[in-house]
């Protein structure tokens, strides 16, 4: 395997305007209320608007999603009048495929889609399960620019031929470590297997929080002559996070959030193991009080839906999720982050963690801690290279 070594690149933020952007994009810019790049989308926008695959690496709530939808949407509208792109929309052919691992994260990508394609005439769909299936074939057989979906639903959709892929030439899978240990891979691989290969000009830009060497493995497959971008350490939570343990019996750690919940804060997110443990943890939280829901990928599409936006609207106080549910998850005022349990791996925690200290703001990770947990905690420590003690 190719050794990974990032490549010197500038990350001092500069003004979009400085860009050379299309103004309708810039508009969409200014209408999200952005006027200069973020580190991440320094390194990467002048890479992909020039053509390069890549392989990124850098800290949740860093601005990646951004990184490459910016440099998407140039591309697109610098093509709108070439006559060969012109009759892959007239043959209902899309462009651009971007592979996420969870339905919430393939929906705030379509909608960052949205903003910034605001005043232009870019299409875009977010194909995901969950819900039924008839509207995202239509518009995949409309053949929309833009295909945001999660690698499950759109296999089912090329199983029943809805989706025709032989146009995509640039793929972008956002969060692909995510994507590997939920065992979409195989997916993953087969979706590649349909597209143009990047020997006929594919670009693909491949992001990730962490890299590890499964994931490094497998980029290097799909990409070809990729350039790695690291901003921050390849596995670390941000700076921006404070750390602390608390010691608390298991069958205490449940009295031990209702009073700490009970004190003025910000939004809290708790992360349990189990989806019949975030259950279970919600009922006794608001049998107590609290004003908490529960977010699990047992619940409906609308069930999740109505839970987030409760979550971000302020109605809820409190989440409690599972991992998979809470993957993606885009809420830049979570003021604490709760691990109910020590988590199975360092990775799990700097995803975790990560939904919290986004956009630079300060945020608190606290992890409960059982005296059966000790052991756990310790070689979670030495790996995360953190002090939790």
């Amino acid at each position: 395997m190719p050794a990974l070594e990032p490549i010197p690149c500038d990350t001092t933020p500069v003004p979009f305007t400085s860009l050379d952007l299309d103004t309708r994009l810039l508009e969409g810019v200014r209408d999200l209320g952005w006027a200069d790049t973020r580190p991440i989308q320094t390194a990467v926008i002048p890479l992909a608007l020039g053509g390069q695959d890549l392989i990124a690496c850098a800290e949740t709530g860093t601005g990646k999603t951004a990184a490459f939808v910016v440099p998407t949407l140039q591309r697109l509208l610098l093509d709108e009048r070439d006559p060969e792109k012109l009759a892959l929309r007239a043959a209902g052919k899309s462009r651009v495929l971007v592979l996420a691992p969870t339905r919430e994260l393939a929906v705030q990508i379509e909608d960052e889609i949205h903003g910034l394609s605001y005043h232009t005439n870019v299409t875009s769909a977010a194909v995901y399960g969950g819900v039924d299936m008839g509207m995202q074939e239509r518009a995949l057989k409309a053949g929309v620019d833009i295909i945001v979906a999660t690698p499950g639903r759109l296999m089912d959709h090329m199983r029943q031929q809805n989706a025709d892929l032989s146009g995509i030439e640039l793929l972008v899978l956002d969060e692909a470590d995510r994507m590997m240990d939920m065992g979409f891979w195989p997916d993953v691989r087969r979706i590649v297997a349909a597209l143009p290969p990047s020997s006929a000009g594919r670009q693909t830009l491949l992001f990730s929080a962490t890299m590890p060497n499964e994931v490094v493995r497998d980029a290097f497959e799909i990409t070809r002559d990729a350039k790695y971008v690291q901003v921050g350490q390849r596995s670390a939570p941000p700076k921006s996070i404070t750390h602390r343990v608390e010691s608390v019996a298991h069958s205490h750690k449940v009295e031990w959030l209702i009073d700490h919940l009970r004190r003025p804060a910000g939004p809290v997110l708790i992360f349990t193991r189990t989806k019949i443990g975030a259950d279970r943890l919600a009922r006794k939280l608001a049998a107590a009080g609290v004003r908490c829901t529960a977010l699990h990928a047992d619940r409906s599409q609308d069930q999740r839906r109505i839970a987030v936006e409760g979550f971000k609207s302020g109605k809820y106080k409190v989440l409690v999720a599972t991992d998979i549910a809470a993957r993606g998850l885009d809420i830049d005022a979570i003021h604490t982050v709760i691990n109910y349990e020590v988590p199975d791996s360092p990775d799990t925690y700097v995803h975790r963690v990560g939904r919290t200290g986004r956009a630079d703001e300060v945020g608190q990770a606290v992890t409960l801690v059982a005296p059966e947990e000790r052991r756990a905690l310790a070689f979670l420590a030495k790996s995360v290279g953190l002090p939790l003690e």
